[in-house]
């Protein structure tokens, strides 16, 4: 239903998409598919009462669709958006996530009452400092956000960033029993495995 679309990306020189998404001129063509395609869809999820997205940089560039969806709203009672970075200015859309969706006209009222947005930053200070795996090991991020600590029953997860915190929060999920969703296969998470590392 969005009558814009945004693309949030680090350009990667000879990467499949950015290297050619940076030189797109107004005007240009841009093929878009209807459907959704990928990893990091809902239905590839075991049902549940709270849905994590966790990202770091970048990585919230797929949860911006998904927090607009008014679908999500009504599967979970709790949207829980963590999104880690390394500096203040690196917060992409935080003004958007919290003072725009709220008052959103078709579905503001969803996300004053069910989305919880957890920025966190690693490298000056802010109201919440760390990486989002050492909030989760410390059960900081349980405290903050009021929520019980993980449990494979209502929790459900899809996790998208830099390849050391997929590593991280897909050691710290397994070690706790929760399943990775595999082709055909639903799971407690998915993960988005699109990052390049340098």
């Amino acid at each position: 239903y969005e009558e814009e679309l945004e693309f949030f990306s680090i350009k990667v020189a000879d990467g499949p998409l950015t290297s050619r998404l940076q030189h797109l001129k107004v005007g240009d063509k841009l093929l878009l598919s209807r459907k959704p395609t990928g990893t990091l869809l809902v239905d590839n999820l075991l049902p549940g009462r709270n849905l994590y997205l966790i990202a770091t940089g970048t990585g919230l560039a797929p949860f911006m669709s998904i927090i607009k969806d008014p679908e999500i709203y009504q599967r979970f009672e709790r949207i829980i958006l963590t999104h880690s970075v390394r500096y203040r200015s690196e917060l992409a859309y935080a003004q958007t996530i919290r003072d725009e969706l709220p008052s959103n006209e078709y579905f503001g009222e969803q996300v004053r009452e069910k989305l919880i947005y957890y920025p966190s930053v690693t490298r000056e200070p802010f109201e919440t400092n760390g990486r989002i795996t050492d909030l989760m090991c410390s059960g900081r991020l349980f405290q903050d956000v009021g929520l019980r600590p993980f449990d494979q029953v209502n929790d459900r997860f899809m996790v998208c960033g830099s390849p050391s915190m997929l590593r991280e929060v897909c050691t710290l999920l397994d070690e706790q029993g929760f399943i990775e969703s595999h082709r055909g296969v639903v799971g407690h998470y998915v993960i988005e495995r699109a990052f390049v590392e340098s």
